[in-house]
């Protein structure tokens, strides 16, 4: 297998493991490649040492001490100015949409329908997640009933892996 960097059109970086270029090739050509944190088609492959992933695979080896073990050398490197490291935050937000996730019931399109019964004491208090419009979100805030907008990435709308 063939570990390959990519990056959409909104830098969001993340892996994809292929069988050969021209397997890449072939899915990006055909659209089936999205980023994994808004969804975005447009994936370019950046310039990277290759890396190959072979059956057969020795014993772990340790990591230096001074690289936490879920990162790249290339992934933990400081950001500028202390700011946090791109990686770190786009697995915080994945971390963060994924705990959402489990705490929320998904009501769907019913999300402005029970929205109302909960605010109006018509449906048992929990926390809910769905798809509304934006006219409908701006209705709910005239009610006095607050949403948040969170865009959900594809890849977290099917089974988590």
């Amino acid at each position: 297998m063939k570990v390959l960097d990519l990056r959409c059109a909104n830098g969001h970086g993340f892996e994809g493991w292929f069988t050969s270029d021209d397997d890449f090739m072939q899915q990006n050509g055909g659209g089936q490649l999205q980023c994994p944190l808004c969804g975005d088609g447009v994936v370019t492959r950046l310039p990277s040492a290759p890396r190959l992933n072979l059956s057969g695979a020795r014993e772990p080896q340790p990591q230096p001490a001074s690289l936490p073990a879920s990162t790249s050398p290339a992934a933990s490197a400081p950001g500028p100015a202390g700011l946090p490291v791109p990686a770190d935050l786009q697995a915080g937000w994945l971390n963060a949409v994924r705990d959402l996730m489990a705490r929320t019931e998904d009501v769907g399109p019913r999300f402005a329908e029970e929205a109302r019964r909960i605010h109006y004491g018509e449906a048992k208090e929990r926390g809910i997640r769905g798809q509304a419009t934006p006219e409908e979100r701006a209705a709910l805030s005239e009610e006095g009933i607050e949403t948040v907008a969170v865009p959900m990435p594809a890849a977290l709308k099917g089974p988590l892996q």
